[in-house]
């Protein structure tokens, strides 16, 4: 059960920083440091979209509109860090 649960840690750990990397990557788009012309942006884009807009677009269904300003990200990851302190809260101390 002790393994079960580290791997589930893991998971939300590594799906926090698909997150951010989605974030900047996002920023670096729309700002046009990077161009989505070339293919292996355009691949690592898409890849990141399918990754977090699952968990995103319920989320932006909830948050209010602020014009160009997403808070989805933000509540996704308040959201993963709760559930992450929720696992080690009561979760790791019963092991």
């Amino acid at each position: 059960m002790h393994s079960l649960l580290i791997i589930i840690d893991t998971v939300i750990d590594l799906y926090l920083w698909v997150v951010i990397i989605w974030v900047i990557m996002s920023w670096l788009i729309s700002f046009q440091v990077v161009n989505t012309q070339n293919r292996f942006v355009y691949l690592v884009s898409d890849f990141l979209h399918r990754l977090t807009e699952p968990a995103l677009r319920p989320i932006r269904r909830v948050t209010p509109n602020l014009g160009g300003i997403d808070l989805a990200p933000l509540v996704l990851i308040l959201i993963l860090y709760f559930v992450r302190l929720l696992l080690r809260e009561y979760l790791f101390p019963a092991l």
